[in-house]
């Protein structure tokens, strides 16, 4: 049966291209009708209002409206994306009424979460959405298939918006003068990069890119794994076939996929198409030197006198594209191929897609050779410069989730790939979990109670648990596959060891999870009795209530023995992942695309923390230090998506582990405060994105002042030069200042101390209590006492102008604005000054300089850097927030005039021990105790001009310079 309603809709907003216009007219003209059928709309809406699952012309509006509420670029709106505003302006466009807009908001909410940040230069706009619309083919197809994947109509829009950001940055392909951009976009670990890129190159192939060259993992498994996916989700069975009849098996020899259980029905068909995508490399197969490659490299133009990049030449040419390692032979075959193209070269658009890009691509070569005019670079990153150099028309955009090493690469080296044109962060994906499920950031105190245990208890080592845990959530996933949750993630159950990168303690530990596993008695009755417990002591009480779980352990236990069977397949659970070699992948059937099921314990090291994506982790147990931030970062393979199965992810984690000989680290403490560094650094470009007067407040070369609070030690490539953007001001209002790079030396310790205490006499000797009611973040009603004053702006000032810093270029821009509270920039009277208590069991009090007593807290600083994790406990900072934000209300105690300081007594150790023997007998000694603090100055702590951040070019003869000489040390 016809349905006639979806018919016409989908003709009248398939003529809305443009954006949304007045539906009934738009209607009455494409329906040839001879009056407007005002009644239609009434039709509409009762339609909405009872269509059940499946229905399409609700799927219809809900697509088409989700991708209105989140383009970033409506010329018809001036409305910001993702706002109520937004739908509002977008139903007064259409001619709807409150009844109509009532029903389609029910149907199809506003989707609010944030988009992606962008930081970029000035570019030439070519790539507007009508450009897109009118050569889509290839990402028609993609995002056709994506949503046949069950992606929601918010993440496709989410994607459509992050990756038409990425290519309409890069240079138009039919541009006469070649220019190459240079990006960067930032995701998180495991999050779905691979589909935002592959968006960028459908995209680019369709613009006119005729060269795509993906720069894949270093070992030919990891390449493979990119391959397939580009080969399955943008080349297609056509393109991949070649021509080839897919019904004669003799037309199918050498065509790589045969032995794929996803061929051809999870391959992408494009029928007809525009032209073709040419592969240089296969599945199986990396580049090969005047194989697959130089033939096929050689592009011919319909129009031989004109170049490439004319569109005439460029819309009719097949696109090549290349999935490569990074491996010196085979990229030094690549360009030796490249050099022998002759002049054609430089007429091609290219489009060089750098995954995991800090990772050999970045040059570490050593600095003191580039002092003595050595310039020497790393292999890869050499011949990465080869390519573009090569390449005229070629565009680098890297992708990584740890960017700190790409954001530092020296802006003035012109071969290298500092992304000086844009830099994109990836909002967090809906349904990732990540930082935020494992760490407490957002107070609600139920993260680390859920998923996060110590590899330590009363008992010892829970190595064992661990174990157990594992196989209960194997089992557990059986259960769910057959109580109708869709058993697709289940596929794969892993869980991951990770101790040491040394190779033989790989073998020691493979050996001793192999003993306990075949001592684990998991057919006897003591073992059932031990996962019995682990359930109901545990998973039970954790379990999401969308998702069925038995009710009693004796429902589970068929599954058990059949989980257990999985994992022993073969006569041993554990498989060692340590090889350098793709030979030695092959050996252990770590194929997560080829093998039907590995359900194994990994044990290994690097190989499996960075590049290598453990499918179905569930279970991490995890004791590994190290120094490195985006080494420690890249560890977090148990980041991910765990649809069906979020609720039984558990993480084993190393607390107080050994460092060195004389120093500890909490493991879990460790990871969180890099966690912290990335999630403040994606906040800052979140804040300092938005354009004051249609001009950026920070571009791609004013980004390493803002990250070296995090890593100080980072410099230009060579030391002979110094970044030019100096940051002489942060602007902060309402926002929270927690400098953190308090001084070592005890001596600076004590009179920063001594400058405290004119402030620490206004203290009352009586606590406040303050109360955190619950909010959409917590359910959880938290109260704490504190001491507090009341302390005059001058007075203030006049501590932190005095203080002395490990570093003091870290605080000086956030003290320049502050000294501008006076009523030079705007007027702050006055701060509330809180000094929290710890609860009564933990509290160890002493006083100050003849003080009241003072609450003492512990902090530690981070490994190997001079500041502090944190400063101030979350409790304490939504208090003080709540405080800021209900100024001038009819509820609030302070005026729109008064900041929040939160004043911390920090004695730095590692366990309580520590704290107590910094104060004897209740007198803290000065030179132990660290006045630390948490500042938030009130809202109106700005001028009109908003901006807030400001710059200077530390030497003003070469302002437009990013790097210059240094003309001192």
């Amino acid at each position: 049966m016809t349905d006639h309603l979806f018919n016409l809709h989908g003709d009248v907003l398939g003529a809305m291209r443009r954006g949304p216009k007045h539906f009934t007219k738009l209607a009455f003209v494409l329906s040839e009708a001879d009056e407007p059928a005002d009644t239609e709309l009434s039709h509409f809406r009762d339609r909405i209002v009872t269509a059940g699952p499946g229905d399409e012309l609700t799927a219809l509006w809900h697509r088409t409206l989700t991708s209105w509420d989140l383009a970033e670029q409506a010329n018809w709106s001036t409305a910001p994306p993702r706002t109520d505003a937004r739908r509002a302006d977008t139903y007064n466009r259409l001619g709807f009424g409150a009844d109509l807009c009532k029903a389609l908001d029910g149907a199809v909410p506003v989707f609010k979460e944030p988009g992606p940040t962008v930081i970029s230069e000035e570019f030439t706009s070519w790539y507007s959405r009508d450009t897109a619309a009118a050569r889509s083919f290839y990402w028609n197809s993609y995002e056709q298939l994506l949503r046949r994947k069950g992606w929601s109509d918010a993440a496709v829009a989410g994607l459509d918006e992050a990756s038409h950001a990425v290519v309409e940055r890069l240079s138009d392909p039919t541009r006469t003068e070649a220019y190459g951009a240079r990006g960067l976009v930032v995701g998180y670990v495991q999050s779905g990069k691979t589909a935002n890129f592959t968006g960028v190159a459908a995209k680019a192939i369709d613009a006119g890119y005729r060269l795509v060259i993906v720069l894949g993992g270093t070992l030919n498994l990891l390449r493979g794994q990119t391959q397939r996916r580009l080969d399955m989700e943008l080349i297609g069975q056509e393109n991949i076939l070649r021509g080839a009849d897919p019904s004669d098996p003799d037309a199918l020899v050498g065509i790589d996929y045969q032995d794929d259980e996803d061929w051809p029905a999870k391959f992408v068909s494009h029928g007809h198409r525009p032209f073709n995508i040419e592969r240089l490399t296969t599945r199986d197969d990396d580049y090969q030197s005047l194989r697959q490659g130089i033939g096929a490299l050689e592009i011919e133009k319909r129009e031989k006198h004109l170049p490439l990049y004319v569109p005439d030449n460029l819309h009719r040419a097949a696109a090549r594209v290349m999935v490569v390692k990074k491996n010196k032979s085979v990229l030094t075959n690549l360009v030796k191929d490249l050099r022998k193209i002759g002049p054609i070269l430089r007429e091609i658009p290219t489009l060089i897609i750098d995954d995991e890009s800090d990772q050999a691509s970045v040059n570490t070569s050593d600095p003191k050779k580039w002092e003595s005019g050595r310039t020497q670079r790393t292999a890869i990153n050499g011949l990465i410069s080869q390519l573009l150099g090569l390449l005229p028309r070629a565009q680098y955009v890297g992708y990584t989730a740890t960017p700190f090493a790409n954001v530092f690469i020296d802006p003035s080296d012109g071969e290298d790939i500092f992304p000086r044109d844009f830099l994109i962060s990836l909002p967090r994906p809906v349904g990732y979990m990540g930082v935020q499920d494992f760490h407490d950031l957002d107070g609600t105190g139920t993260a680390e109670e859920t998923h996060v245990r110590g590899i330590y208890d009363d008992t010892g080592d829970r190595l064992q648990e661990a174990m157990d845990a594992f196989v209960l959530t194997g089992a557990l996933k059986l259960y769910r596959a057959d109580h109708g949750v869709p058993s697709g993630p289940f596929r794969h159950h892993t869980m991951l060891v990770h101790e040491s990168v040394k190779t033989d303690d790989h073998a020691d530990l493979a050996l001793r999870i192999n003993t306990r596993w075949h001592r684990a008695g998991y057919t006897s009755h003591e073992g059932h009795a031990r996962l019995e417990k682990l359930l109901t002591d545990d998973f039970a009480r954790y379990a999401d209530d969308g998702l069925p779980t038995p009710s009693a352990y004796a429902d589970l236990r068929p599954y058990v023995s059949r989980a257990r069977q999985l994992i022993n397949a073969g006569g041993n659970p554990v498989v060692v992942v340590n090889g350098d070699t793709d030979r030695y992948f092959s050996q252990i059937d770590l194929d997560f695309d080829r093998t039907p099921n590995v359900w194994k314990i990994l044990v290994g090291g690097t190989k499996l923390s960075r590049g290598f994506t453990v499918e179905g982790l569930t279970v991490t147990y995890y004791r590994r230090t190290t120094r490195q931030a985006d080494t420690l970062m890249q560890m977090g393979r148990w980041f991910g998506f765990r649809p069906g199965y979020r609720d039984l992810v558990r993480l084993y984690i190393g607390r107080e582990e050994p460092l060195t000989k004389t120093q500890t680290i909490d493991l879990y403490e460790a990871f969180e405060a890099i966690c912290r560094d990335e999630e403040t650094f994606r906040s800052q470009l979140s804040r300092y994105a938005e354009l004051i007067d249609g001009e950026p407040q920070v571009t791609p070369a004013r980004i390493p002042p803002l990250v070296s609070q995090h890593l100080p030690l980072i410099k230009p490539s060579s030391r002979n030069k110094m970044f030019n953007a100096e940051l002489v001001e942060i602007r902060s209002p309402g926002q929270p200042i927690e400098p953190a790079a308090y001084p070592t030396d005890a001596a600076a310790v004590a009179r920063n101390t001594e400058r405290w205490r004119p402030l620490l006499d206004s203290f009352s000797a009586a606590p406040v209590m303050f109360t955190n009611h619950p909010d959409s973040t917590s359910s959880l009603t938290r109260s704490f006492s504190a001491l507090t004053a009341h302390v005059p702006h001058p007075e203030l000032m006049s501590v932190l102008g005095g203080l002395e810093w490990e570093r003091a270029d870290l605080f000086r821009p956030h003290l320049a604005y502050l000294s501008q509270l006076d009523g030079k920039l705007a007027k702050v009277n006055d701060w509330l000054v809180i000094s929290p208590q710890l609860s009564q069991s933990n509290r160890i009090e002493a006083s100050i300089l003849g003080s009241a007593p003072f609450s003492l807290v512990r902090r530690s600083r981070q490994a190997g850097k001079s500041a502090f994790s944190r400063i101030a406990s979350l409790e304490h900072r939504t208090a003080a927030q709540r405080i800021i934000d209900d100024a001038g209300s009819s509820e609030s105690t302070t005026g729109t005039s008064t900041g929040v300081i939160l004043l911390y007594p920090v004695v730095e150790g590692q366990s309580e021990l520590d704290t107590r023997a910094a104060a004897p007998g209740g007198i803290a000694d000065p030179s132990k105790v660290i006045m630390a603090f948490t500042l938030i100055p009130p809202t109106s702590a700005i001028d009109s001009s908003r901006r807030l951040l400001r710059f200077q070019a530390k030497d003003s003869r070469h302002a437009n310079s990013v790097v210059v000489e240094a003309t001192s040390p």
